[in-house]
């Protein structure tokens, strides 16, 4: 096995936040198991950084009216601050528009394109002839062929889950314009995934059958047994890496092209940094290369980048690719779009000094083979029943009764007693299991030492045993601070905020793991503690209540066709509504109310009379707009005096989609005084 680890991240999209779908899924997995291996003294680099090209980037410009850069400027911030609250410890959180990043990916590409391993195809793809420019499978819209979802993208329908591709789609209109697109040529370069089955079988299928997880080894075999093509490398698009050559003018690197040679460039940013040579890490057969991934990423992480890293020749292969099944929220999929998710940096805000609880709960319920489900009441007895119950109540126990007993100094107790194998054990589980992927049997194994901890006091009761037998309540405490050290130190990796309190509170230093797997005396006798400090607090049900309502509100407001639209009045009664007298009227005369710069003051022809309306109109109207515009009046309501002037009536209004307001008016002009209702 490898001295040193490469240790990679998923890159996550900038164009919205983190949520813990993407905690448990990717980032706390791998900062576990990179923050193991720096326990077992690896060279480790820890490497990720926002993936800021792509479609999903300037979908997100388009629709909040500004320009790509601002989006990811924007959500690049975000999500580094919510990584770095939550301590996933990288060693290096860069991005995609970074101008290494451009050199790196660039020269892979010429190097591939130097050693003939691109294929030059023509091929006709959408045009928006009114946008002037090529649409991505993204920008095109339609009808599905299989479940008739009007909706459908060019390629997928996010109804029925088919992956598609433009020309399927019925009706297919451009989402730039609404206009239906033309066929059009263009010239793209193609890798021929197809001339590297052999190789991927016998790397893949053949050396690692044994030591992969089920979930990634089907995928790609199902995908090896199907056959693999060409696959286009560029895009005819206007946002990503510049093609490096002279007839690619408009064309970019396919985004996933340039996307996982940024763990590469990445590596160089930080190698740079820290005298370090990067070059050990991705070209020397004496490293292991990690990828943690989601389900989705299978395909890329697996079959296309490792042909793009063969065709180059100098780099290694992945060692392993552990990638996570999804988490789902509330036993439903967790989505951006409908904003079904809990946001890491909300949660942050919201629960400040607990971010090991979530790390804790998220891990604890990580979708490793199947997909798992997060839910809000299960969150909160994870931390009530575990972490304060079990963890922090052992904790707490042995730091107050040393205090209490001993004013704070370990007593002296047997070295050789048989329960401090238990350390040694657990540190020896949770070793195997890390190292196998496998997280949630980790964590079991730390928290089964707490619980160990508990039983053992419980059974010899120090705080009985220290009035006639104070010998044996010394050792028991003794063995009991043993226990609380070797939590301290083995819980790092998973709660590192925790263990560092607790390091603090036992008055030690982080020991690398084997030595807490030595089976030597973590704290010694006569060594001073500091007082007991709180780890974790218990969750009321008011806080959890507060989240569960959070959601509630967003399927609520999941159901409006508007998302800006006001929630609906009290109810009435159908005999309130026949009382509402709706009229349709004509506007006669307008001006503006003196020393009031909202009113305008009309004059209006309701069929019944002629009356003045006085509305806070004056800033959206001129008078001059207004004269001669058929709206609708409420002509019931009581007279009340505005500014002097009494007001007869109220006209009906409403805003447009760009907040302005608009009066309601007629489809056709008829009759004033018709009723409406």
């Amino acid at each position: 096995m490898s001295e040193r680890k490469m240790i990679t991240a998923a890159l996550p999209y900038a164009n919205g936040p983190v949520h813990i779908g993407h905690l448990a899924g990717v980032y706390i997995p791998a900062d576990v198991y990179a923050r193991f291996q720096r326990r077992l003294e690896k060279e480790v680099a820890f490497i990720c950084g926002s993936d800021e090209h792509g479609i999903p980037i300037t979908i997100r410009a388009k629709k909040e009216g500004v320009t790509p850069q601002d989006i990811v400027d924007k959500y690049h911030e975000i999500i580094k601050k919510s990584f770095s609250d939550l301590g996933i410890s990288f060693d290096e959180y860069s991005r995609t528009t970074s101008k290494k990043h451009y050199e790196v990916s660039q020269d892979f590409f010429s190097t591939l394109y130097n050693k003939g391993k691109f294929t030059e195809e023509i091929s006709e793809q959408y045009f928006d002839e009114q946008a002037g420019e090529f649409l991505a499978d993204r920008y095109i819209v339609g009808t599905c062929p299989n479940c008739g979802n009007d909706g459908a993208y060019g390629d997928q329908c996010e109804k029925c889950g088919s992956t598609l591709s433009p020309s399927e789609l019925i009706n297919p209109k451009s989402m730039l314009s609404g206009n239906i697109p033309v066929l059009k040529e263009t010239k793209n370069w193609y890798l021929p995934l197809n001339d590297y089955e052999n190789f991927l079988n016998e790397w893949i299928i053949e050396g690692h059958k044994d030591d992969w997880k089920p979930n990634v080894y089907g995928q790609v075999k199902s995908w090896l047994n199907d056959g693999l093509k060409p696959r286009a490398m560029t895009r005819d698009l206007n946002w990503g890496v510049p093609v490096p050559l002279p007839d690619a003018e408009g064309k970019v690197l396919y985004v996933w092209f340039d996307a996982p040679i940024g763990y590469i460039s990445f590596t160089q940013e930080w190698a740079k940094k820290n005298g370090k040579d990067w070059k050990k890490y991705w070209q020397n057969e004496n490293s292991d290369l990690v990828h943690f991934i989601g389900k989705d990423n299978i395909v890329f992480h697996c079959i296309i980048f490792p042909a793009m890293m063969k065709a180059h020749g100098d780099y290694i292969m992945p060692t392993n690719v552990p990638a996570f099944e999804f988490l789902n929220l509330e036993n439903d999929k967790i989505s951006t779009s409908r904003n079904w998710a809990v946001w890491a940096h909300e949660y942050v805000e919201e629960f400040p000094g607990q971010q090991d609880v979530l790390r804790y709960a998220l891990l604890s319920s990580a979708p490793e083979t199947k997909d798992n489900n997060f839910t809000w009441k299960d969150f909160q007895t994870k931390n009530n029943s575990e972490l304060v119950g079990i963890f922090g109540n052992f904790i707490n126990r042995v730091a107050v009764l040393i205090h209490k007993y001993y004013n704070g100094i370990v007593p002296e107790g047997d070295i050789n007693a048989p329960e401090l194998a238990e350390i040694t054990k657990a540190a020896a589980e949770i070793e195997n299991f890390l190292e196998n992927f496998e997280f949630r049997n980790a964590l079991s194994a730390m928290m089964n030492l707490a619980r160990f901890g508990n039983q053992y006091l419980q059974t010899e009761e120090p705080w009985k045993t220290i009035k006639d037998h104070p010998e044996k309540a010394a050792h028991s405490l003794f063995v009991a601070a043993q226990i609380a050290v070797g939590l301290a130190q083995i819980s790092e990796p998973f709660m590192p905020f925790s263990s560092e309190k607790l390091l603090k509170m036992f008055n030690v230093s982080q020991l690398n793991w084997k030595e807490i797997a030595s089976e030597k005396i973590l704290i010694k006798t006569g060594h001073q503690i500091n007082p007991a400090e709180l780890l974790f607090s218990k969750i009321e049900d008011e806080t959890i209540e507060f989240q569960i309502q959070k959601l509630e509100n967003t399927k609520e407001s999941n159901k409006k066709t508007n998302p800006k639209a006001n929630p609906m009045k009290d109810e009435i009664q159908f005999d309130d509504f026949t009382k509402i007298d709706l009229r349709t009227a004509t506007i006669l005369t307008a001006e503006k109310v003196e020393k009031a710069d909202k009113l305008l003051k009309f004059t209006v022809d309701t069929g019944v009379d002629v009356r003045t309306v006085v509305s806070g109109v004056a800033e959206s109207f001129t008078p001059e707009q207004c004269v001669g515009k058929q709206v609708m009046i409420l002509l019931n309501l009581a007279p009340r005096k505005i500014r002097g002037i009494e007001s007869q009536g109220m006209l009906l209004l409403t805003n447009n989609a760009d907040g302005k307001l608009v009066f309601v008016t007629p489809d056709e002009t008829v009759e004033n005084g018709v009723e409406i209702g």
